[in-house]
Formats: C-alpha cells, structure tokens, sequence
C-alpha cells in the first residue's frame, strides 16, 4: 500500500511579491481608514502617536452642522428610487435579450458594458448640461435620472444571466395551461427571478450611494447626497474642524460598509453566471 508524500511548499518570486503587494495595499487601506476613525474621536492630538484624549462630540457637531441626518434621507430616496426604477426597466429588457436572437444584440451588450467601463465624467458632463438645459438639475429627480444612466445597463447585465437560467419550457407550460403574459410573468417568472431581482436591487443601491461624480455634477443645496456634502465640506478649509469632516466622514463608510455586509450576507452575484455554466454543462 503505497503513501502519498505531501511536497513541501516552495516560496516563488512571484508568489512573494503577491503576498508583499497585498499586505502592502491592506495595510495602507487599513492605517488611513484607522487613521479618520481616530481623528474623528481625538478630544486633542498633537504629535503623538495616538490621541491624548477621546470624545464623541465632534459626531454631534458633524450631525448639526452638515445637517446629517436629512442627506441620509436624500441619499436613501435617492438610491431606493433607482433602485426601482432600474428593475422595472431591467427585468424586461433582459427578458428579451435572453430569450431573442436579432441584429445587433451583441452590440446592444456592447453599449450596456459601455458605463461601467468608461469614467462617469465623460458621459457626465454631457448629461449634466441636458439636465440644466431642460431645469432638471439641483432636484431629486435630476439626480435620479442621472444615476439610472449606470444603474439600468448594469442591473441588465446582472439579470440575463438569472433569466438564461430559467428553462423557457416552464413558461410555455403556464401558457399551454393558459396562463396570459401578465400571469406568466407574475405567478412564474418573477419568483424564479427572486435570487436575481436581489441581486441585481442591492448591488445597484450600494453602487448608487458610493456614486460620487454623476451625482456632483446635478445635485442642488436640497439634493446633495451624503457623498458629495462629505466633498464639499472636505473642499472648504478652514470652514469646519478636521475632525468634523472626518465623523462625517466615518458615517458614510459605515453606511456603505452595512449595505456591503447586506450584500454578501444574502446575496451571490455569481449565482446566476454559476446556474447558467452549469445548465449549459
């Protein structure tokens, strides 16, 4: 009976310098984020390596003065907003891209691919000036069209795959049965589409309030999201504290960092392209 001998694992150059290169960058994320959560609590720090004292006012201040609490409401109208108007939108365009072959579909796809891969400003600038053109921009709804602008083909390029994975002979059954085109959408595909509309819903509303550039360019003194107030307040030295700015800044990355944590705690991106591969295999 023949053992099996384990090699003893062998340190490559390139395997170093993986390991360096990603303890470098997660140390360096790791010191300025402690680095703002410190400042936000420091009562008094002067040249030492830690804060000679602590306090919680400055978040108080921070919630009075930027008037924190109201951008939070903007921000979440903001995103639920586009959030729904994505899906309504999205659901029926990957409908038929997944179950219709015509001309041009690859390059429908192309154009989908198109925002999530080129910088915001370059299409944002344009937009902006339509918006302020026909009086739409510094309003809530301004700033949500805006944001549909990613949020629509890419909540698409998250549902085709969730829809390519449902078999097409069930919807047939439904109307073989005779269920019409609204039924067969209500009562089969929208629950199948759950994993999908989950997905697609909470990946589009964390990409909506860590949007910063769109957002910038149309938003008004009663729009601002709390991203681009965090900018403003970062821009206008000597206006407020350091560590005001820096609660400030604390509040808006714990708010995404619970959106991220809602993410991956019930929803997998990757289910949909997974099902998909395997009914395919």
């Amino acid at each position: 009976m023949s053992t099996m001998t384990t090699r003893p694992r062998r340190w490559t150059l390139t395997g170093a310098l993986t390991w360096v290169g990603t303890g470098g960058f997660l140390l360096g994320l790791f010191g300025a984020v402690l680095a703002v959560l410190l400042t936000s609590f420091a009562a008094k720090w002067t040249g030492t390596w830690l804060p000679e004292s602590l306090t919680a006012d400055w978040y108080r201040l921070a919630w009075e003065d930027y008037s924190v609490g109201d951008l939070l409401l903007v921000t979440l109208q903001v995103a639920l907003a586009v959030v729904v108007l994505s899906l309504v939108i999205a659901v029926p365009t990957a409908y038929v891209l997944s179950r219709l072959n015509f001309p041009g579909k690859r390059l429908l796809l192309l154009l989908f691919l198109l925002p999530q891969v080129i910088p915001p400003m370059t299409y944002g600038i344009p937009l902006a000036t339509v918006m302020y053109k026909y009086h739409l921009a510094e309003t809530l709804l301004g700033v949500v069209l805006v944001n549909l602008v990613p949020s629509v083909p890419f909540a698409v390029l998250v549902l085709v795959p969730f829809i390519e994975q449902i078999d097409p002979r069930v919807e047939q059954a439904a109307r073989v049965c005779g269920a019409g085109t609204f039924d067969v959408f209500r009562r089969v595909l929208v629950p199948l589409l759950v994993p999908g509309l989950l997905a697609a819903g909470v990946l589009v509303l964390v990409r909506t309030v860590g949007m910063f550039e769109l957002t910038f360019l149309v938003a008004g003194p009663d729009s601002q999201t709390l991203v681009v107030a965090l900018f403003y307040a970062a821009a206008s030295p000597g206006l407020q504290s350091t560590q005001q700015i820096d609660a400030m800044a604390v509040i808006y990355m714990l708010t995404t960092l619970v959106m991220l944590l809602v993410a991956l705690r019930f929803v997998d991106p990757t289910l949909g392209v997974r099902r998909a591969a395997g009914s395919r295999d």
